[in-house]
């Protein structure tokens, strides 16, 4: 399970339906929930997603609905019969990726190439929040 400290920033709630807006270093994030209890603007939690929720785009242009675009490099590849693991770090945090083998030869991905990590808003999660 990937693991982002990042900071509550803006909560929009409509109903049962919650917008959450993160700062993860220079990078705004953003979570869709259905149950947020206790979180507040401003306070620090740690969000994860799931390796098999994360896409992968090279060489990305156009406009995609994906909230959560972080640009990155591969620093690692493991290719199995089926699936390709895919190792990369952004500011000092390691995140990875499983996606199909035919998908990773399909797009020729390579160690330290520039990819395009893509998470949707859905598949972000709270896993802790940090109380002061």
């Amino acid at each position: 399970m990937n693991q982002i400290v990042a900071n509550v920033t803006r909560i929009d709630t409509i109903d049962n339906l919650n917008i959450v807006e993160f700062e993860f270093q220079t990078t705004k994030l953003k979570m869709m929930s259905l149950d947020l209890s206790n979180i507040t603007v401003g306070q620090k939690v740690v969000l994860s997603v799931k390796p098999t929720h994360i896409a992968v785009a090279k060489e990305l242009s156009g406009m995609l609905s994906y909230s959560n675009q972080l640009i990155t490099t591969i620093s690692k590849i493991e290719m199995g019969e089926l699936l390709c693991t895919i190792s990369t770090e952004i500011f000092s945090i390691p995140l990875q990726s499983i996606i199909t083998a035919d998908s990773a030869k399909r797009m020729n991905l390579q160690l330290n190439d520039e990819i395009t990590l893509l998470i949707k808003a859905s598949d972000l999660s709270i896993l802790d929040v940090y109380h002061d």
